[in-house]
């Protein structure tokens, strides 16, 4: 599991040129999938949302764009300093994705993009993202996967382990950022182990789609309505 202390750093040496790696690694393919997150969101999606591991607020200003109130939270203060920066009506607060400062039920949904991946327990990650929503509310979860093609897996595995380290390195000056993030791909559970996981937490309706391929992949579950995740 990722050390929480060794994650906070590598974010924060990252911040400065964070926004601009993600257009220039992934092509710009990361703007459609947070809006394809957004899309999934659908109704209601004007309450309360809350955005955790924020980062520098990408997902949260499109949430926010979409008409929702926004909350975000991350640990690392200078992703933050970068979120702030952007000049919304989000509020963005320092805290962990393991013990999120919001009372049991008050969202009406949760988010998080490319985040749970860097959490030192997942499962209770996915607990925390369900215990601040209100019964019937939804979990939404946007990760890096491996695609199911083989071509594609194997193409993608090339950039990944081999391309990607060296462009994110040398345009960040932190070689270990980029490579901490195959790393950390490879070994993530495809999308049915994580929908597993999330009705272990007690999301119910849970599912997934795949986007570009299975490049990435948006999984989502509600909130039950008769007695709330624990």
């Amino acid at each position: 599991m990722p050390d929480p202390r060794a994650v906070r750093a590598m974010f924060a040496r990252i911040a400065r040129r964070y926004d601009l790696l993600n257009r220039l690694l992934s092509m710009g393919v990361d703007r459609r999938w947070r809006s394809a997150l957004v899309e999934e969101l659908g109704p209601g999606r004007a309450g309360l949302v809350v955005d955790s591991c924020c980062g520098t607020g990408d997902l949260s200003a499109a949430l926010e764009r979409s008409g929702a109130r926004v909350l975000g939270v991350d640990f690392t203060l200078p992703m933050l300093v970068r979120a702030r920066e952007k000049r919304g009506r989000t509020l963005f607060v320092g805290g962990d994705a393991l013990r999120l400062p919001v009372r049991d039920g008050a969202a009406d949904a949760t988010t998080i993009a490319f985040g749970l991946r860097n959490l030192a327990d997942r499962a209770q990650g996915l607990r925390e993202l369900a215990r601040i929503v209100r019964p019937g509310g939804r979990v939404l979860v946007l990760e890096f996967s491996l695609p199911p093609a083989r071509w594609l897996r194997a193409l993608y595995r090339l950039y990944f382990t081999r391309i990607l380290p060296r462009i994110g390195g040398w345009i960040s000056g932190e070689p270990a950022a980029y490579r901490y993030l195959p790393d950390t791909v490879l070994v993530w559970p495809d999308p049915d182990e994580l929908r597993a996981e999330m009705e272990a937490v007690g999301l119910e309706q849970c599912g997934y789609r795949r986007l570009t391929g299975g490049i990435a992949c948006l999984s989502w579950g509600r909130v039950a309505t008769r007695a709330p995740c624990r």
